[in-house]
């Protein structure tokens, strides 16, 4: 692992923070629009986070989390800088990473105090835990032992989360489906899901996370993408209920507070170039769609969602601070830097 400080040498800190503006046109398009519904209402920053991409490229920006001292550590598949690490205002603090060519999914984890980073690389076909600076501190590697895969290249992990005692959960979003539970120590106690369409597999088991609202009966959370589902199972990999967005293809579920984000990459029928951002309350129904028609219930039932404003291309994972701003980061959507949208 090479780790670059750039901010310590003034001429390259000035380079990292000429930024590279978004074209005029789209600036002026949204400069004043508020997008969202009910009490999730956003003001648009087009501009947050870009930077000099001749010193700070990126492919694809994949997926963003927020550490204990506020910094943003944005994850993209670009090997001269997979992690950059921002502060709220998009001001550049630290970049680093070149190993990480298939960098998909980032997971942050405190333990004991200590954070790390679970990064699942779907080339490296592994997930590799790091300090929160770059340091390889375990790796999980192609899992063998499971007898579900003859070969490495059939097992392309997208997501990772971490329980409380540290077990570790891998979703092989874009492999063969099945979730790997680990304890955290690396050793496979369990495998669930695979491939098909009944309620406990998969089609795009492509994000996961740990619901902890309830502290009662703490589950998982894991998208079924091309379903346009919501999953939740118990920690042991029992399904336990389905949420239905019809139209909604969603990447990884992000808890914040009672609610949960979602990046939504395509919108509709899954059509390029679309997408918008996923809100459900604390009972898991549509409340706001920022980029996208108003929710709408009859029913009981979801109506299904598209994009309704192309504030977005193809988003793919959100963070939210503690003012509740979101941050999104985009795939294939030309080697944009991450969007900021400041609630109001």
């Amino acid at each position: 692992m090479q780790r670059r400080n750039f901010i310590k040498t003034s001429a390259l800190a000035g380079m990292a923070f000429a930024t590279v503006p978004v074209s005029a046109k789209r600036v002026w398009e949204f400069e004043d629009a508020i997008i969202g519904h009910g009490d999730y209402r956003y003001k648009i920053d087009l501009n947050w986070g870009a930077l000099n991409s001749n010193y700070y490229p990126v492919n694809d920006c994949h997926e963003m989390v927020i550490d204990s001292k506020g910094r943003i550590l944005l994850l993209t598949n670009h090997t001269k800088n997979n992690i950059l690490i921002y502060d709220k205002s998009g001001k550049l603090l630290d970049a680093w990473g070149t190993e990480y060519p298939g960098a998909h999914g980032l997971t942050l984890h405190n333990e004991n105090g200590e954070e790390f980073l679970y990064i699942s690389d779907n080339a490296r076909h592994e997930v590799i835990k790091t300090t929160i600076d770059g340091k390889v501190v375990q790796l999980f590697p192609f899992p063998k032992e499971s007898e579900k895969y003859r070969v490495k290249e059939q097992y392309i992990p997208t997501e990772t989360a971490i329980a409380a005692n540290g077990d570790v959960y891998v979703a092989d979003g874009y492999g063969e489906q099945y979730i790997l539970h680990y304890d955290a120590k690396g050793k496979l106690l369990n495998i669930f899901g695979g491939k098909g369409d009944e309620d406990h597999l998969f089609s795009n088991a492509h994000g996961i996370c740990i619901d902890d609202r309830n502290a009662e009966a703490v589950s998982l959370l894991i998208t079924a993408r091309q379903q346009n589902k919501l999953k939740r199972f118990s920690l042991d990999g029992t399904y336990m209920e389905t949420v239905n967005l019809p139209g909604a293809y969603i990447c990884r579920p992000v808890i914040h507070g009672k609610q949960v984000y979602l990046a939504t990459i395509w919108s509709g029928d899954g059509a390029a170039g679309t997408g918008f951002i996923s809100i459900l309350d604390e009972n898991n129904k549509l409340v706001s769609a920022p980029g996208g028609c108003t929710p709408t219930y009859e029913s009981g039932e979801l109506r299904p969602v598209y994009q309704t404003l192309k504030v977005f291309h193809h988003p793919h994972d959100v963070c939210i601070d503690d003012d509740e701003n979101i941050y999104v980061a985009q795939w294939n959507s030309g080697k944009t830097y991450p969007i900021k949208l400041y609630r109001v």
